[in-house]
């Protein structure tokens, strides 16, 4: 038996459950891992809410991410062994598995081993924000030295890692956040510039710091009609990624914008990456270089004991923190 969370109806924080429950011996293509620390997601609040791309069936477990010790390997499992400290990246739908738990089974080819001076926490909250913005900027989007790139929401996970990746390959990257209460702390996580986009004027400001040139690339998980203020402050030939959906609003697009700079809108998902097997081979190594080179480190927000799950998806929904959210045993 192992404490694991499940929730048996869509609705707040307050459905989540710690119940103890049985784990079955790893299946033929998983390894079985004793957790030690779980990353959370916003795609776990929609998952729980009934609002993501999959539907939950009760009694729902849930979970994208966890670090943790392997314990079993499953039949045809190379590569790993009992001991080995490792990871889980994303690459299952929410209720295939379930990784919010003490002990959780996880398929093998998503599974990756920790770099030394890694701790569990900053594992777990490593390859969902990672590999999302990795698979945009630089798998797709060919990110290269000197390119500007705009990072909305940058105060969550995944556009810290997206900061982080710009700046490590020689790039500028310009943190967008609504307003500038976070500006400072921003900067201090690697923003070389911050635009408050309620408070300032989006396609000036980019403007002032391209020289009117326009950034070429933009990460953006909320959509809705501010996009099309993004896609006037592109460059020539600029890439627009839409990887989440805040704001189910459809994007207003600005035509003349679109033609004459001939701009592309792309939508993006993480697992265009994790279901591609040599994709996600280049990103485990990319991710990984920049982890053992003090390159890319995870921004810890906040940490919560399991018993407290409800209390870490209410603190993810206040949208108060500034990285990840953790959750430890």
């Amino acid at each position: 038996m192992a404490r694991t969370v499940i929730f048996n109806k869509t609705g707040g924080p307050e459905v989540l459950e710690v119940v103890d429950k049985d784990v079955p011996a790893p299946k033929a293509g998983e390894v079985q891992i004793r957790v030690k620390a779980m990353g959370l997601n916003r795609a776990e609040v929609m998952f729980r809410t009934g609002n993501y791309v999959t539907e939950p069936r009760f009694p729902a477990i849930i979970g994208y991410e966890a670090s943790g010790l392997i314990e079993a390997l499953g039949p045809d499992v190379s590569g790993f062994a009992v001991g080995d400290a490792v990871s889980v990246i994303p690459c299952f739908m929410l209720g295939e598995y379930g990784l919010h738990g003490e002990l959780v089974n996880a398929p093998a080819f998503g599974v990756v081993k920790n770099p030394p001076n890694v701790s569990w926490e900053e594992a777990a909250a490593t390859w969902m924000m990672f590999t999302t913005a990795y698979g945009a900027l630089v798998d797709i989007g060919q990110l290269a030295k000197g390119d500007t790139v705009l990072i909305r929401a940058a105060s969550s996970s995944v556009g810290l890692a997206a900061i982080q990746i710009v700046n490590m390959l020689g790039g500028t990257p310009i943190a967008l956040t609504r307003h500038s209460n976070k500006s400072e702390e921003l900067l201090q996580h690697g923003a070389k510039h911050v635009i408050a986009t309620e408070e300032q004027d989006l396609v000036k400001e980019v403007g002032k710091i391209t020289n009117g040139k326009g950034a070429r690339l933009a990460f953006d998980p909320v959509g809705g009609p501010y996009v099309a203020t993004i896609l006037e402050a592109l460059s020539d030939l600029g890439v627009f990624f839409q990887y989440g959906a805040l704001d189910t609003t459809p994007l207003a697009v600005p035509v003349m914008s679109l033609l004459g700079k001939d701009l592309t809108v792309r939508g993006y998902q993480l697992f265009e990456i994790t279901r591609d097997q040599e994709r996600l081979e280049r990103a485990k190594a990319f991710i990984s270089k920049g982890l053992a080179d003090d390159l890319l480190k995870p921004v810890i927000a906040k940490v919560f004991k399991l018993e407290d799950i409800s209390e870490a998806h209410r603190f993810m929904e206040s949208n108060a923190q500034i990285g990840k959210i953790v959750v430890v045993p």
